[in-house]
């Protein structure tokens, strides 16, 4: 290796702490350990422009050919920043973000035409990017096919991704899914909501309840995946694919992140796609929503990220409103694919096996999205009531109690669900609503054995645990005049 260099006038720690982290990230990527390595590179390039001082300029890791061509560095930190980007292109490579890395390899070509590693570099990003064009590289394609595929389903609250889910399972003859399911109220009931699936080829079911898949159990989305695969493996069996079904109240940025946050996943699932499921009806006033300061906008984020846009509900809209939503969701997005719906019906072709997920695209509107230290702040306000409790419902105090509460809360109530044992019925009494929007139907037989009980979740905005438990209590019934009805 050449011998060290200063890139400023006396030594600092700077200087140390930036040569060394470039040293640790060239070893990352040696060794595969990339997301690792893209941590490691970053903080390196943070630290070199710091050892640049006030003179540095602006864009040294976000924008490379703004900063080269802004710039005006000496001859030795040029060798060193061009170094750099170099390094942070070759893990962008082996991560296949092409784009972004031709971007990192042309401004270190500027810095040092002549250094060799930045010229092979070049040469082998030319080659992925054609064989990415061409799709003519087989030993890549058995790569891809050999990982298997996860597929996200994200969509605000009440927008349809359970429905979309049993469509899978349902439509998938004989694939073998393994499904992950977030939940963000404080009891799971859309367990109960996915009808049949042992039948339907879901080989295994992971539920994560009582927080966001995104933020607080991100840890567990991670060791599912394991599971899914470490067993998997030991059984000997191949699955089709993974299905992830976010809360409502998901960003899908960190859940994305994931494929490549964890080395043992990045070398064994595929990210396929981001399917994200729009209401209709409800989306216009989520998108415009004002959110304190500091708290971003789940449905905004959530369109910003689909490789796939799902509008369903159409029945609940006009054409004019229809073609509005439709704009709205090209201001945010242009490129997915839309595709309207009712009742979540779609050609499983167009949401599965699409391939649809293009890291290049999420760093060209999220140059952050690599980073490991973002912040991520949900609205405080928006919280869950979970009620679970045994007796029978009276279907028309039911229906009066929530009739009134949507009356007077529906703004503020953004999903309920909940099964139910009513009076007089033999089955499960499924429920759901969204803002003023609500329906029930039976929903198959209690199992032999199974205790009557009903379980119901609401989240929305500002709720009040006391005031819900207390209007639902007041629909069971209680005694023998009840009874007799």
């Amino acid at each position: 290796g050449r011998p060290m260099a200063l890139s400023c006038a006396e030594p600092t720690c700077d200087v140390n702490h930036w040569q060394e982290a470039h040293n640790q990230a060239r070893r990352a990527c040696e060794e595969s350990r990339f997301f690792e390595a893209v941590q490691l590179i970053n903080g390196a390039l943070e630290a070199f422009e710091q050892s640049l001082g006030a003179d540095a300029g602006k864009g040294l890791l976000t924008d490379p050919l703004r900063f080269v061509a802004e710039s005006s560095l000496a001859e030795r930190p040029r060798a060193d920043l061009a170094g750099l980007y170099a390094t942070r292109a070759d893990i962008l490579l082996n991560l296949g973000g092409m784009r972004r890395a031709s971007v990192e390899l042309s401004a270190a070509a500027q810095l040092a035409p002549e250094d060799a590693r930045v010229i092979a570099l070049t040469e082998e990003c030319k080659k992925l990017e054609q064989t990415q064009t061409d799709a003519i590289k087989e030993q890549d394609e058995l790569a891809t096919r050999s990982k298997i595929p996860a597929h996200l389903l994200t969509g605000f609250l009440g927008s349809g991704k359970t429905t979309l889910l049993n469509h899978i399972l349902h439509g998938a003859h004989g694939k073998k899914y393994a499904v992950i399911e977030n939940e963000f109220g404080e009891i799971g009931v859309d367990d109960a909501l996915i009808t049949r699936r042992e039948e339907l080829g879901a080989q295994q079911i992971i539920e994560m309840n009582n927080g966001c898949i995104c933020c607080t159990v991100r840890g567990d989305l991670i060791k599912g995946l394991r599971s899914i695969l470490t067993r998997t493996a030991a059984d000997g069996q191949q699955l089709d694919g993974v299905i992830i079904e976010t809360t409502g109240l998901a960003d899908p940025a960190p859940v994305a992140q994931t494929f490549f946050a964890d080395d043992f996943i990045q070398a064994r699932m595929v990210l396929d796609g981001i399917i994200t499921v729009v209401d209709a009806k409800h989306i216009l006033q989520h998108l415009h929503e004002e959110k304190p300061e500091g708290v971003e906008n789940e449905s905004v984020e959530q369109v910003a990220f689909a490789d796939r846009l799902l509008i369903n509900k159409t029945d609940l809209v006009t054409a004019e409103e229809l073609a509005e939503v439709e704009v709205e969701l090209r201001k945010i997005n242009r490129l997915a694919p839309i595709t309207k719906t009712q009742n979540a019906q779609v050609d499983l072709k167009e949401i599965l096996g699409i391939k649809g997920f293009s890291l290049d695209r999420v760093l060209e509107f999220d140059s952050e999205f690599l980073r490991d230290d973002q912040e991520h702040e949900h609205d405080a306000t928006v919280t869950s009531v979970g009620i679970e409790c045994g007796g029978e419902c009276d279907l028309e105090r039911l229906n009066a109690w929530i009739a009134t509460l949507l009356k007077e809360r529906g703004t503020d109530i953004f999903r309920m669900k909940g099964v139910l044992a009513v009076k007089g019925c033999s089955g499960r009494f499924v429920f759901q609503g969204i803002h003023m929007i609500f329906g029930g139907q039976p929903q198959g037989e209690w199992a032999e054995g199974e205790v009557r009980q009903n379980r119901m979740v609401f989240i929305g905005r500002n709720l009040n645990r006391e005031e819900l438990e207390g209007g639902f209590r007041a629909t069971l019934v209680t005694s023998e005049a009840d009874t007799s009805k």
